[in-house]
């Protein structure tokens, strides 16, 4: 999907493109060159079973057409997380299971292709399914978190993967998602909608954290959280029942609310009534302005949800909705490098 013109509103060029398989994720593999776009995908296979980690380039004078297919790695088991880091002379790319085994797949943006692989198996991480992973920029260390409430931090080199654990809470927390906010800080999220916010300079547990005790309905649970690499003050989360919020960690005790929750007896705005499995900030809608918004003020996320909606939410402003689709949209990433282009996987097998 393009958007182009001004930043707000623009206009769509939508293009869906049917696969054989069910996307369980999919990311923009940073490019060498204005010409190569590739795209990495975790596919999976209901008829046989089978689950693979695959890049697909696309056609940038013809994006309508099929995309085609380079590489494939078949996958032990199915696909829970995927991330891209954004070095492009040598991608990394983290994958992690929903039997608890983890893989780092170092890529070749000139062949399309991947070159090597490591991997944790299962229930070196966790116990049981990794619930999130995130991968810094340069592709170095990646926070893992799961159900069984452990939190960890994978480094990555040449020869091979290690580990360290960072905080096991022994069944009493439970971890669904995590974003990096620095080379030290991350977040993580998970039941209750609440977040957590890690310091790895502090042991012991996180260094602040927000419980989930001002929705209306606290068993939701957060899905996807991203951080804004100008406001690494700022947890951006999405969530059930249509949650959208924001937790600025300069004023902790209340959440900033984009969409689906309310405060009390107040009611907010919503978008969508189901669960909204990916947010991200959104550097191409009203990019141009980003300078004059206000600090305390929430910048635009974009948001996919079960209930097959894909739009920008702001604080204070009617959401721009660019996709409502009769399936679940479970996934999408913006192209860091050409931010009007964003790509996102639907239920019924296919790509827009």
């Amino acid at each position: 999907m393009a958007r182009n013109g001004t930043p707000h509103p623009q206009p769509l060029q939508i293009h869906r493109l049917p696969q054989s398989k069910y996307i369980d994720a999919l990311r923009w593999l940073p490019p060498i060159s204005p010409f190569d776009r590739h795209v990495v995908l975790a596919a999976f296979n209901s008829d046989s079973d089978a689950s693979s980690v695959e890049i697909h380039s696309i056609n940038s004078k013809n994006p309508s057409e099929t995309l085609t297919h380079h590489f494939s790695w078949t996958s032990p088991h199915r696909i829970s997380s995927l991330k891209v880091s954004q070095t492009p002379q040598k991608p990394v790319i983290a994958a992690s299971s929903f039997s608890g085994s983890f893989h780092v797949l170092f890529a070749d943006s000139l062949d399309a292709r991947i070159d090597s692989e490591v991997s944790l198996p299962e229930n070196a991480l966790h116990a049981g399914p990794i619930s999130g992973i995130d991968l810094n920029e340069s592709g170095s260390e990646c926070v893992t978190v799961g159900m069984d409430g452990r939190v960890n931090v994978v480094s990555v080199g040449g020869s091979g993967v290690s580990y360290r654990k960072v905080f096991d809470s022994n069944g009493l927390a439970s971890y669904t998602a995590t974003k990096w906010a620095s080379p030290a800080e991350f977040a993580t999220g998970g039941p209750g909608l609440g977040v957590q916010w890690w310091d790895q300079r502090k042991c012991g547990g996180p260094a602040a954290q927000f419980k989930g005790n001002w929705a209306q309905k606290t068993s939701g649970i957060v899905h996807s959280i991203d951080i804004h690499p100008s406001r690494k003050h700022t947890c951006l989360a999405g969530g059930s029942s249509g949650s959208v919020f924001a937790w600025d960690l300069r004023w902790q005790q209340q959440p900033i609310i984009l969409s689906g929750v309310g405060m009390g007896e107040t009611p907010a705005q919503s978008l969508s009534e189901s669960e909204v499995w990916e947010v991200q900030y959104d550097t191409f809608t009203r990019a141009a302005n980003l300078a004059s918004i206000s600090s305390t003020r929430v910048l635009p996320a974009m948001i996919c949800s079960e209930d097959g909606i894909l739009a920008v939410v702001e604080q204070g402003e009617e959401a721009i909705e660019f996709l409502a689709e009769p399936c679940a949209i479970n996934s999408f990433d913006i192209d860091k490098q050409n931010p009007s282009d964003v790509i996102c996987s639907l239920e019924w097998e296919s790509i827009a």
